[in-house]
């Protein structure tokens, strides 16, 4: 069978695409670096529109000082997940670059912190959500019904910044969409692995989970479809995705990531099992007074 392969003008898209956002002399600002505070900005005003649309309970002072907690429980927790499932021992020698968001080869370059784990980062922020709503006395459940539809719109940028610095690509493709990125040393078509994470991790899963935050079968129903579903995705998309040289396989064929995923799958699962018969208890103020 012949193959397929992409001569398209968008296989060559990346090649084409300037990681700088600007730059003032030898300093220089990279998108990759803005796309985090832009995803967290995305989640934030879609809660505050729900809030005021649909006269949510929570008030937006409590949302704005949870998004702080957000912000720093989830860059912390994603550098050091990827620290630690990375190439540990370069970073033990390197202890500087955990935490510094910019590089010095051949000038000052604010890149944001390059290297991020998303089950690291979703770990912490889990811990922090879960002492956020004991500390202000909030049902975590109902909380989780009200800000659990946005997570995916924010986490889309994380991605687009991934396909703007031309890292994290896929495997060898002979696909009409593959595309070629500067940082693959064999020069080969490629899946754009970055754009189906940003689209079936972000806008499809934030879709759903949009369609569905109306609806009253149990506190808890958006949070578990979430997990279930990036899980789901995710598992899936590790396998056309370029593993990095260091990458350890569990049971011979999946990776930490792959591992990370089935679990959330499971605890998805578990939530709904577990909290399928509960009561459902009201998170707008048009259902509180009915």
């Amino acid at each position: 069978m012949e193959q397929l392969i992409s001569t398209g003008w968008w296989a060559h898209i990346p090649e084409h695409i300037n990681p700088v956002l600007v730059s003032f002399g030898q300093f220089k600002v990279y998108w990759y670096g803005l796309m985090y505070p832009v995803g967290f900005l995305t989640a934030f005003f879609l809660v505050i529109y729900r809030i005021r649309s649909e006269k949510l309970i929570l008030e937006e002072s409590t949302v704005f000082d949870f998004l702080l907690w957000a912000i720093i429980s989830v860059i912390f927790g994603a550098r050091i997940g990827h620290v630690v499932s990375s190439d540990l021992s370069y970073y033990l020698a390197n202890p500087w670059k955990i935490i510094s968001p910019f590089d010095f080869t051949g000038g000052l370059h604010y890149t944001g912190i390059l290297g991020m784990s998303y089950h690291g980062g979703a770990i912490a922020l889990v811990l922090s959500y879960i002492l956020f709503c004991y500390i202000r006395k909030i049902n975590h459940w109902q909380f989780a019904d009200i800000v659990a539809p946005a997570i995916p719109a924010g986490y889309t940028f994380g991605r687009i910044g991934n396909f703007i610095n031309g890292e994290l690509y896929g495997k060898v493709t002979t696909l009409p969409w593959g595309m070629y990125f500067p940082a693959d040393p064999t020069h080969q078509l490629r899946h754009p692995s970055q754009l189906y994470e940003a689209f079936l991790e972000g806008i499809v899963l934030f879709l759903i989970l949009w369609h569905l935050r109306k609806k009253k079968w149990f506190n808890g129903l958006t949070m578990s479809i979430y997990l279930i579903g990036y899980g789901v995705i995710r598992f899936f998309i590790e396998f056309i995705r370029e593993q990095l040289e260091f990458t350890e396989l569990y049971f011979g064929f999946i990776n930490l990531a792959q591992v990370m995923s089935l679990l959330m799958i499971v605890i998805g699962l578990g939530i709904m099992l577990i909290r399928k018969d509960r009561p459902y208890l009201p998170i707008t103020r048009e259902e509180q007074e009915e």
